[in-house]
């Protein structure tokens, strides 16, 4: 049996059924069902509004659905569940007064966790993440990309069982990313499931057993990153030693362009297949010297999945992220 396969027969940690929200009769959230289940890493994706963080808002209990059904660990998001939970909210937040290793300390202890422990724990998460020499440094005089991880590590200090975290990589500069996707993965190597929201796109690419793609309040996809690349656009790039290379692919494509190089590059038809190409090449003589499908990006599967009018959406996003960057 696959991984996939056995993680699909396990009864859900969290839950959502058929939940919708509104604030002063605006819809932030209309019908979307959820399941996620123990072992997986889930990526939430979508622009900023889509409705990701009320979502995970009303898995944790913080927010009550107007409608629907919300369960956590087989029952209702609470109390019951803290210390279960590692949490990161989208907005960031530590006491300025705290030391690092002391903010950390705090939340493993309002998890449960005994007070010489939780400052034990404190100290090797500190070290184990390059932060060792920050840790009594005051959170009111770190950057913020530094604060951001001494956040990170509060939500996971107590070794919870399901991680939620909200936006985890926004503001940070690419260094700091590719050291919290890794220590994504070593929280999944140790079996834990994982549930976080983004609307990085590559994140979730190289992370992620499932993704859920979020627009306008909806859920537009369910599975896995293949499956959604599925519905992105293909192309492939051609070179010919011969003239009239686009008169005999052009019934194959969509839409062609002629790239600085000479080459051309075919944006195919939905029911065009790459042999059938090759195929009529030879037919008419065409001697190809460039052959190259091009593999689809997660964002242009969501372009073609919700449609062009949340492309601005997406690159406002990723604007912010660039000029918020944190050291």
């Amino acid at each position: 049996m696959s991984h996939g396969t056995a993680m699909s027969k396990m009864a859900p940690i969290l839950h959502l059924d058929d939940v919708s929200k509104s604030y002063g009769g605006v819809p932030a959230v209309s019908n979307v069902s959820i399941d996620v289940r123990p072992g997986e890493i889930v990526g939430f994706l979508g622009p900023n509004g889509a409705g990701k963080t009320t979502s995970l808002r009303m898995a944790l209990g913080y927010v009550k659905p107007d409608s629907g059904r919300v369960s956590l660990f087989g029952g209702q998001p609470g109390e019951a569940a803290f210390g279960r939970v590692g949490f990161l909210p989208e907005e960031r937040g530590l006491y300025k007064k705290q030391t690092a290793r002391e903010a950390i300390a705090h939340m493993a202890r309002l998890n449960g966790m005994k007070k010489r422990e939780a400052f034990t724990t404190a100290d090797d998460l500190l070290e184990r993440y390059g932060l060792g020499d920050a840790k009594r440094k005051k959170n009111k005089d770190m950057s913020k990309g530094m604060a951001q991880k001494v956040q990170l590590l509060s939500a996971i200090a107590h070794d919870p069982e399901f991680y939620i975290l909200d936006e985890p990589f926004s503001g940070l500069d690419p260094v700091n990313q590719q050291v919290l996707e890794s220590m994504v993965r070593e929280i999944a190597a140790r079996g834990r499931t994982i549930l976080f929201s983004t609307h990085v796109m590559e994140h979730a690419e190289r992370l992620c057993d499932r993704i859920l793609l979020m627009s306008r309040g909806r859920k537009v996809f369910d599975g896995t990153v293949e499956q959604a690349l599925d519905h992105a656009p293909r192309r492939v790039i051609m070179a010919s030693e011969n003239s009239g290379l686009g008169e005999v692919v052009r019934p194959f494509a969509e839409d062609m362009d002629r790239r600085d190089d000479g080459a051309l590059d075919l944006l195919l038809k939905r029911e065009a297949q790459t042999p059938d190409i090759l195929e009529r090449c030879v037919e008419a003589g065409v001697r190809l010297t460039r052959f190259e499908p091009i593999r689809a990006t997660l964002h242009e599967a969501f372009v073609a999945l919700v449609g062009e009018d949340v492309r601005a959406d997406l690159e406002a996003d990723a604007a912010a992220d660039l000029t918020g960057e944190a050291a």
